[in-house]
């Protein structure tokens, strides 16, 4: 896999978090949330899991910059 490919796929899984976030947002504001919200929540987990997997399968598992910025410290 090219290193442009792990960029996309690293930028593809950071666009499903902020989407994850946004629907448990929307999910804890929602006075009775809905059964497809959940389903969709449960969608994007999904498709996170199977980019972290091709990122690992890839031999570059997916790190968060914070992550990244304290091993960068820590050496």
């Amino acid at each position: 896999m090219t290193s442009e490919e792990i960029k996309e796929l690293n930028a593809a899984r950071e666009n499903l978090v902020k989407r994850r976030r946004e629907m448990a947002r929307q999910i804890s504001e929602a006075p009775l949330p809905s059964v497809e919200m959940a389903e969709e929540l449960t969608k994007i987990l999904v498709a996170i899991e199977a980019l972290d997997r091709a990122l690992n399968e890839a031999g570059h598992p997916y790190m968060s910059q914070g992550v990244v910025e304290q091993l960068r410290a820590d050496s």
